[in-house]
């Protein structure tokens, strides 16, 4: 059985690599992501299309600055999310994951994001 935060770092080390197949396979089929930027609920494959989309179009996409812990129920991740956008334009942007864990896949997902730097991506 995979621990907390064994899923944690197969989870992010899915995103920077682009691999949206092995994303999909640590959601539970019911997952819920939110992001505290947009209020918004989404289902796994909204999610997996706007990872999709960013892996197409950022490049050198990584976490920084990376920290975790096990809550018992699931875990924490706080880093930096960096990259360059298809513009050439550098991004830095401090982030906080909360997730949910059941039977070793995520059923919750709560991304809270520094809506000011998220704000200088869309400009």
């Amino acid at each position: 059985m995979t621990t907390n935060l064994e899923l944690c770092e197969q989870f992010f080390a899915a995103i920077t690599r682009g691999d949206i197949d092995a994303v999909a396979g640590c959601y539970a089929p019911n997952a819920v992501i939110w992001h505290n930027n947009d209020g918004i609920e989404m289902t796994p494959e909204q999610n997996l299309r706007a990872l999709r989309w960013i892996t197409k179009n950022m490049q050198d996409f990584r976490y920084e600055d990376v920290r975790r812990f096990d809550t018992g129920s699931g875990f924490v991740q706080q880093h930096t999310t960096c990259g360059t956008t298809a513009s050439g334009a550098a991004f830095s942007i401090p982030a906080c994951v909360v997730a949910q864990v059941a039977d070793g896949r995520i059923t919750r997902l709560d991304e809270y994001l520094d809506s000011a730097q998220t704000a200088a991506l869309t400009r």
